[in-house]
């Protein structure tokens, strides 16, 4: 998927998904979309029990949409946003199961 706001698949760079998936904020936010499939962003923030501003959870969103992890679609008033497992999984094999995989004491 390419847009103005999704980077290609052959764009997705290492560097970026890591620097993105580092951040604590942004790594409970994949986990938890790892778990509900797709969700809206609002359902996303109160699932992943994040204490954050909308604002600051936009950033984040923002970052991981950006780097290539996440793709978001408008469906009516609501975002929905969803992994990009194929992508990721397509350029860096394995990564994105590491990642959610790890425990949790080991992040």
């Amino acid at each position: 998927m390419s847009d103005d706001r999704h980077p290609a698949t052959e764009d997705l760079r290492l560097r970026k998904v890591l620097a993105a998936l580092a951040d604590p904020v942004r790594l409970t936010m994949v986990r938890a979309l790892a778990a509900l499939d797709e969700s809206p962003c609002v359902e996303l923030h109160h699932t992943a029990g994040l204490t954050i501003s909308q604002p600051t959870f936009s950033h984040h969103q923002k970052v991981l949409r950006e780097a290539g992890i996440l793709r978001e679609r408008v469906h009516g008033a609501q975002r929905i946003i969803s992994l990009r497992t194929e992508d990721l999984d397509a350029c860096f094999p394995g990564l994105l199961k590491a990642v959610l995989a790890t425990p949790e004491d080991l992040v």
